[in-house]
């Protein structure tokens, strides 16, 4: 589980940083103020881990464990709520693949 958190927290770091960061994510006085979003992103990447452990159900198959987390909706600011992620991910012996990820727009005003 501790190699799947860590993968996690890399993967929710992109994916955060793609619907946060991107074109159409912040308002745009958040981006005055938030000079470096992708590295404000990346300095949580151990919270947004273990935020991963805490919703990460896993299901054992003996060879393989497949493992689903949702996480998101929660406020970051007054005006900014982390967008909700579904990520399914299989794990074989510390690798892990991403079959599926959905993701919910960020409620930004």
């Amino acid at each position: 589980m501790e190699d799947y958190q860590t993968h996690a927290g890399e993967e929710l770091v992109e994916l955060a940083t793609e619907e946060i960061c991107g074109q159409n994510g912040m308002p745009i006085l958040m981006q005055l103020w938030v000079k470096d979003c992708p590295g404000l992103i990346a300095s949580q990447q151990s919270s947004l881990a273990a935020l991963s452990g805490q919703f990460t159900t896993r299901l054992n198959l003996g060879l393989l464990s497949v493992f689903t987390t949702e996480v998101g909706g929660q406020k970051l600011l007054p005006a900014l709520r982390l967008p909700r992620y579904q990520v399914t991910t299989v794990g074989v012996a510390g690798h892990f693949l991403t079959v599926n990820s959905r993701s919910e727009q960020a409620d930004l005003k």
